[in-house]
Parts: C-alpha cells; sequence; structure tokens
C-alpha cells in the first residue's frame, strides 16, 4: 500500500488513538483472567486484519483502520511457529497451507485491484514460506556432518547454512513480491528461534518492527505515519505473551475458509 510522503496531520486521531489504548488495555485485563488461547488469538488476528482490509476497501488509502490491522500479521506468524512444533502431521500442514494460498489468490487480486493495481502474492504464501524456513532450520541444524571431525566446525557450518537458508527465502519473498516479504519470513522465524527465550523473542520482534518502519521514516522526510505502524505492528507482542499453550476450541479451517472469503466478500461490496 502506497503511504504517501507528506507529513499527516494526527491530531484528528488523537481522541480515537487513546479510545482505542483503552480499550486495549481492558481487553488484556480480560483476556489475561480468561486465558489466553490459540483461538482466541485466531479470532483477534482475524477481526483486526478485517478492519485492516475494510479500511483498504473503503477509504482506498491508509487510514486508521489500517493501524488496527497491523496487530494481525504478527499473529499470524506466531501461529505458524506454533503449528511447526505441535502439527501432527507436517506434511498435511505444508498442503493445506499451499493449496488455500492458490485457492486465495484470485480473490486476494480482485480485492487488490480496488485500490492499487500492483501485484502481490497473498498471506498464505507468506506463512507457507515461513514454514518452510523452519523446517529447513530444523533439517540443517540437526543433520550430524559425520564427515567434519571437528565439533566446533560442525556447529558453526550448522548455523551458517542454516541462517542462509532462511535468509535466501526472506529475500526471495522480496523478489516475488509475497505480502510482508522479507519481514514476515524473519519474525515466523524469529518466533521459532527464540520460543524458549522470551525477552529474546520480544526484544528481536520489537527490533525486526522498528528496522521495517524506522528505515521508511528517514526516506520519507520523517513521516509520523510510520510511527504509529512501528507501535501497533508491536502491539501483539502484549497478546502472544498473554498465550497459555492451550489450544480452545477446534477450529482448523476457520482462518483458511475466512481468508478468501472475506476478500470476495469485500470485494463485491466496494468495487
Amino acid at each position: 500500500m502506497l503511504i504517501t510522503c507528506d507529513k499527516p496531520i494526527i491530531t484528528p486521531f488523537h481522541k480515537l488513538l487513546n479510545l482505542f489504548f483503552h480499550f486495549l488495555v481492558i481487553l488484556l485485563n480480560i483476556l489475561y483472567n480468561l486465558l489466553m488461547t490459540s483461538f482466541i488469538l485466531k479470532i483477534i488476528a482475524m477481526a483486526t486484519m478485517l478492519i485492516d482490509h475494510f479500511g483498504d476497501a473503503y477509504f482506498k488509502q491508509f487510514s486508521l483502520m489500517n493501524l488496527i490491522g497491523r496487530i494481525s500479521f504478527p499473529i499470524f506468524a506466531f501461529q505458524i511457529s506454533e503449528g511447526y512444533l505441535h502439527t501432527k502431521n507436517l506434511k498435511k500442514y505444508f498442503l493445506r497451507l499451499f493449496l488455500f494460498a492458490l485457492i486465495s489468490q484470485v480473490p486476494f487480486m480482485l480485492f487488490y485491484s480496488i485500490y492499487t493495481d500492483s501485484f502481490t502474492l497473498n498471506i498464505f504464501f507468506t506463512l507457507l514460506i515461513g514454514l518452510l524456513a523452519i523446517f529447513l532450520y530444523d533439517k540443517i541444524t540437526h543433520f550430524s556432518f559425520c564427515s567434519i571431525k571437528n565439533e566446533k566446525m560442525k556447529i558453526l557450518l550448522k548455523y551458517s547454512l542454516g541462517f542462509l537458508v532462511v535468509l535466501l527465502l526472506g529475500v526471495l519473498s522480496e523478489i516475488c513480491h509475497f505480502d510482508y516479504g522479507f519481514f514476515g519470513i524473519a519474525i515466523i522465524f524469529l518466533f521459532y528461534l527464540f520460543r524458549k527465550n522470551h525477552l529474546a523473542m520480544v526484544s528481536s520482534f520489537t527490533l525486526a518492527c522498528i528496522l521495517k518502519y524506522g528505515i521508511p521514516y528517514f526516506q520519507n522526510n520523517f513521516n509520523l505515519w510510520y510511527i504509529w505502524l512501528t507501535i501497533f505492528t508491536i502491539l501483539p507482542i502484549l497478546l502472544i505473551s498473554l498465550y497459555n499453550k492451550k489450544q480452545g476450541p477446534k477450529v482448523k479451517y476457520l482462518l483458511y475458509f475466512f481468508y478468501p472469503v472475506h476478500l470476495l466478500i469485500l470485494y463485491f461490496l466496494f468495487r
């Protein structure tokens, strides 16, 4: 989505933003008391994604709704990391993501045509390649490399190759115009890499968000929208931090069908 270089007038949004943050504090308290399951995270991600896409379709330019929508993707990225760890059948998981990536591309392109002519591959392709990055990194770093006798050299080779593969997949996602591109692959991988170190996970995710929007901030005459984009993209780490590692109600295909269906509905409403 194109963000103009003109400095936005933030003042009209101050009350709305203040209201949103008050609502967020109340929501966090409720979720903490009810316990944050995987199901709750998915519902929040889908709701904020719908707000984001509704804003795209209705305003056809960047709006406050798109800020709220930044909450969505990091939750989906985190769910991919969790899915890799807990899925009973990894092959079916890959196949499911690939199938719905194909199914969703036409609805995604139709929806995109409402406000832009640019070509992008939908979010399922990003999630698929993010899962592949985790899988390959895991396989490479656990490979024996029996021909190498020096243990330090073996460890160095394992992790160097593992990180290199992830880096190449991130570059590929950027070249092929995946939704969220390199950033998307990076945070999926970071959630997996630091799954056992919460401080490192939060720190690396926050840094990734700052890098994603900090560079455009300086490139676009200190456009304040990028500050708000950074803040709202970091926000979901609070929700992820409340995750209780429980699944909740089983709705495996809820997101898979919701994504292409809601895009088609918005397209027919606002084309």
